[in-house]
């Protein structure tokens, strides 16, 4: 059902975690520590807990703690956002190379359930998807790519969903 302005669906089917991620390479893991110590990040409350050796699924834990508690008890909104803005494009970038641009372009974000425990993002970008963009743009063209990512809790109820437009431009 999709009663919102956003077009985001409120009444949105369980997703539960994957239980079988796709194996991380110690390139992988040193880059998740590091993403993890960056100031802007950690700043959110939120921690990326895998990142695949191809960068094509990263999941992140957003916990309720001191750090990311609103006035009410429950996980701010700015934190619910900060803890998914960057990561599709950090992946795009990193699976297209150099020779693409890529910039997040829009968000909408819709509320559904307040965040009473840890809630959980997965990202996946299957080989398909970056194929139709290779495949989409030619050099000094652009795309936007649009993308819903949802945060849910260890029995998979969504409490927020995120529609993010990327901007995909193939350098010259």
């Amino acid at each position: 059902m999709t009663d919102s302005p956003t077009g985001v669906d409120r009444d949105p089917d369980r997703r539960p975690l994957r239980e079988d991620p796709p194996d991380e390479s110690l390139r992988s893991r040193l880059l998740r520590h590091g993403f993890n110590l960056l100031p802007a990040y950690r700043g959110t409350g939120a921690r990326v807990d895998h990142i695949g050796a191809d960068w094509r699924f990263v999941r992140v834990r957003l916990p309720l703690n001191w750090r990311t508690r609103n006035a009410v008890g429950t996980i701010f909104g700015g934190s619910l956002y900060a803890a998914i803005d960057p990561v599709y494009m950090i992946m795009l970038r990193r699976i297209l190379g150099d020779g693409f641009t890529v910039w997040d372009k829009s968000a909408a974000l819709e509320f559904i359930e307040p965040g009473r425990d840890t809630l959980y993002a997965e990202f996946e970008l299957p080989p398909a998807e970056t194929e139709a963009i290779r495949d989409a743009v030619a050099p000094g063209e652009s795309t936007d790519r649009e993308y819903l990512v949802s945060l849910v809790d260890e029995s998979g109820t969504v409490h927020a969903a995120c529609e993010k437009t990327l901007y995909v431009r193939r350098d010259a």
